[in-house]
């Protein structure tokens, strides 16, 4: 009998097998547990004196007559196991005599490219920067030499911005569709425990491959993509958008267009704003990225379970509000052994994001560090969030020599409002390179307030936090997009129909996992109005 049995724990101290867990669990002999399929595994460590690990499974029991009904009353932890049937796509029949046109190759973009070509669609995906290949080498002679190509960089290529990152692929959303996404991933490349980790990565190494395996598979289904493909204006006619502009020159017409453009396309969104797209203004993040040994949070995190071989290198979630409750800092984009990178798009400015490759190997745990702010703050103009954070990357470029080269400090001395110093437990992972400078002159003081007190208050929550050990980098900027492109039930934009605004750029994803739910539902979407192409 193949059962769904949840919260099997294993504690680390007295290790045993998963069988023999399921078995203790159940009542039964080890040797009645058969194949187990691990559907999700966390790690408690509440407790540092005890942490566990913590599985759902199915698991084939040989179970006698009437046990089931007798454990089902004993525990909700075991149900018997029904398959989950796929939901078919709903296929439209107006007639499409132009291919759907995906704008953006990153997680929202590369799905719903993937949803049409599944079905028919033949979708053609535009993608500003360049091929893996060349926007990898692009990325790293700027990391080397400071040298930044606008057009392909950490914000812009294929793979969008998730390709510099720590690949998480954790979400807030609850949605049944999450499973066909990470088994599409584990089909592109990704590592198989995506499947079942609490917390999945993938890490900037795998997901390149990743990444390469969904470009491949579009293609195989009859989809194109071009790179090196701007989309420079948009027209619309009696509130319907008819034809896209390529590279400023190329006319291209169209029906249904999914607009995933990431969250740093800021001519992008001038470019829709000039043409009478409804786009608002919408509340984001700025702050900075702090650096910390990672044995450091090993500890802090796991107690004497630090660098056990079933546990990783340790994370962290922190949140500290004001008293008045206006503010709040926060950690986001945490990357567990992984570094600091220089993440600009746009010349003179300097921005700094955080990634990790799959083994997290570095030595160094990082964390941006940021404070929410809104249109209160900056203005209601629907691009005045893009000036705002650019005012804060010109900033941090300048006060790091216009070179490329980011703002530092240590944790220690931003806190006492010392001389900035360097002088830290971890050595800057930054490259080009870092200068020492007073951070708090880098962002408003609403927000330089608020990040000081969270920091304190993160010391009290984590070990070692707000001490000698960390290092602070600046500025991050770029947590989501600053503007939000309005759209309908029907995913359509509002009053401009034939565009279905899509993923963290367009102001409905936060993350590479959301971004990509997305870009399936919005696929879904035209695939209910739409037949496919014949």
């Amino acid at each position: 009998m193949k059962l769904r049995i949840r919260n099997v724990r294993i504690a680390l101290k007295r290790e045993v097998t998963i069988a023999a867990a399921i078995a203790a669990k159940l009542g039964v002999a080890t040797d009645a547990v058969g194949h187990v399929q691990v559907e999700r595994r966390a790690v408690d460590a509440r407790n540092k004196q005890d942490v566990r690990l913590n599985y759902h499974v199915l698991a084939d029991v040989d179970l006698p007559k009437g046990a089931l009904r007798r454990l089902r009353a004993k525990s909700v932890d075991i149900l018997p196991y029904q398959p989950v049937t796929p939901v078919a796509p709903v296929l439209g029949s107006v007639p499409l005599t132009e291919r759907p046109v995906v704008i953006g190759a990153g997680p929202g973009g590369l799905l719903a490219a993937l949803e049409l070509a599944k079905y028919g669609y033949c979708p053609l995906l535009l993608e500003r920067g360049k091929a893996l290949a060349r926007r990898v080498a692009d990325v790293e002679r700027f990391w080397r030499t400071g040298a930044l190509d606008p057009a392909s960089n950490v914000q812009f290529g294929e793979g969008g911005a998730g390709t510099f990152s720590d690949g998480k692929l954790t979400t807030r959303v609850n949605d049944p569709v999450m499973v066909d996404i990470l088994q599409a991933f584990v089909d592109a490349g990704a590592p198989p425990e995506i499947l079942y980790e609490h917390k999945p990565h993938v890490g900037t190494d795998r997901l390149r491959g990743m990444v390469a395996g969904l470009t491949r598979q579009i293609r195989e289904l009859g989809g194109e993509i071009r790179y090196e493909t701007q989309v420079t204006d948009f027209f619309v006619t009696d509130g319907k958008l008819t034809a896209l502009e390529l590279n400023g020159s190329e006319r291209l017409p169209v029906q249904a267009v999914v607009l995933a453009p990431g969250h740093s396309a800021r001519d992008t969104y001038a470019a829709l704003v000039r043409r009478g797209v409804q786009v608002e203004a919408k509340a984001f993040a700025i702050g900075l990225r702090v650096e910390h040994p990672q044995h450091l949070i090993d500890v802090a995190q796991y107690g004497s379970f630090a660098g056990h071989p079933l546990l990783g290198p340790a994370d962290y979630a922190l949140v500290y509000h004001t008293p008045d409750k206006q503010r709040a800092a926060y950690s986001f984009c945490m990357c567990p052994g992984g570094q600091v990178v220089a993440a600009a798009s746009e010349m003179g400015g300097v921005v700094v994001n955080g990634m990790s490759a799959y083994d997290r190997g570095s030595g160094i745990a990082n964390s941006a560090l940021v404070v929410n702010v809104t249109p209160q703050d900056f203005g209601t103009d629907p691009l005045a969030g893009i000036a705002f954070q650019r005012r804060y990357e010109q900033l941090a470029f300048a006060a790091a020599g216009s070179s490329y080269h980011a703002p530092a400090q240590s944790v220690q001395s931003y806190l006492d409002g010392a001389p900035a110093s360097l002088a830290a437990e971890v050595t800057a992972s930054y490259r080009p390179g870092v200068v020492a400078a007073e951070l708090s002159a880098l962002l408003p003081d609403y927000v330089t307030d608020t990040l000081k007190l969270g920091i304190a208050y993160f010391g009290t929550r984590v070990c070692g936090f707000s001490g000698p050990a960390g290092l602070l980098t600046g500025v991050e900027t770029r947590t989501s997009s600053p503007l939000r492109v309005l759209r309908g039930d029907d995913y359509q934009a509002v009053r401009t129909r034939g565009l279905y605004p899509c993923g963290e750029g367009a102001g409905y994803a936060g993350g590479i996992m959301s971004a990509a739910l997305d870009g399936y539902h919005v696929a879904r979407a035209i695939m209910a109005r739409f037949a496919p192409i014949r």
